[in-house]
């Protein structure tokens, strides 16, 4: 049936608000804001018991398709996600020491985008190296819908990570980022082309450690390769390694002039 005559979507298909509500509960569970700390710890048990059975229910109802083992997976999950509670306060940790306009970790933790966009990489993340179809990107693709940040869950990123504003941040599937790394908004690492039979390679940059990529660079290619400690200026376009230790710049010409003394009009219509 072709989409004209009224394509259905099958059972294999999970819902998709089910998994955003999962998302949203286990960020709450993760970051909890505790205003009683009396029975806390029974309430965050109870808390994990029922994100286990949401995330069983999601994975039952579409798993038969791909043949999915719902209690080893709902098991391994649980268990990454302490580690990947630290790996997250390492990233807002960075931010706050980083950031001279941050001034808590809870500040980082609730309002900033790079850190939201981070922490729903790194849940999905762990999905996705359990080899779980499709929820991985419904999370990462309600984060990028919310803060403007598109990570693919695919992506490899060291800790701690650091987005400073990120709107229109781009980060590949087959990206890998090492430590202490700091990118600015309208930063892309892409792939060189959109080819389908490429799917099963690596398309994207690697991005060494310490590395800082300041506001609209765009760095592609799977052989891309931006050295340790090396800075990469505003407005760069990079389709070629970097060695370590780099400073790379793009210095646009501009020209100042007396306003009363210039006769071109500059009222362009775009």
């Amino acid at each position: 049936m072709s989409l004209k005559q009224g394509y259905i979507l099958s059972a294999s298909v999970p819902q998709k608000k089910r998994v955003i509500e999962f998302s949203l509960d286990l960020f709450e569970y993760l970051f909890p804001v505790v205003e009683n700390e009396k029975n806390y710890e029974n309430k965050h048990k109870r808390k994990a018991d029922s994100l286990r059975n949401s995330l069983l229910e999601i994975l039952y109802a579409f798993s038969e398709a791909y043949q999915l083992d719902e209690e080893k997976i709902a098991t391994a999950f649980f268990e990454e996600l302490e580690a990947c509670k630290s790996c997250l306060l390492e990233d807002a940790t960075a931010m706050l020491q980083f950031d001279p306009a941050a001034k808590s970790i809870e500040e980082v933790v609730i309002t900033y985008p790079g850190f939201q966009a981070i922490a729903a990489y790194r849940v999905a993340n762990i999905l996705y190296r359990l080899q779980v179809p499709l929820i991985p990107r419904i999370i990462s693709e309600h984060a990028h819908s919310t803060t403007g940040i598109d990570i693919h869950p695919g992506a490899t990123i060291g800790v701690p990570f650091m987005i400073d504003h990120g709107t229109g941040v781009v980060i590949g599937e087959t990206t890998l980022i090492g430590k202490n790394v700091k990118v600015y908004q309208g930063v892309t690492f892409g792939a060189l082309a959109v080819k389908k039979e490429e799917a099963e390679t690596k398309r994207h940059p690697t991005i060494e450690d310490n590395v800082i990529v300041y506001a609209n660079s765009t760095i592609l290619g799977g052989k891309t390769i931006i050295g340790r400690d090396s800075i990469i200026g505003g407005n760069c376009f990079i389709v070629e390694s970097v060695p370590a230790m780099s400073i790379v710049y793009h210095q646009p010409i501009i020209t100042v002039k007396n306003k009363k003394d210039f006769t071109e009009p500059l009222n362009w219509v775009i």
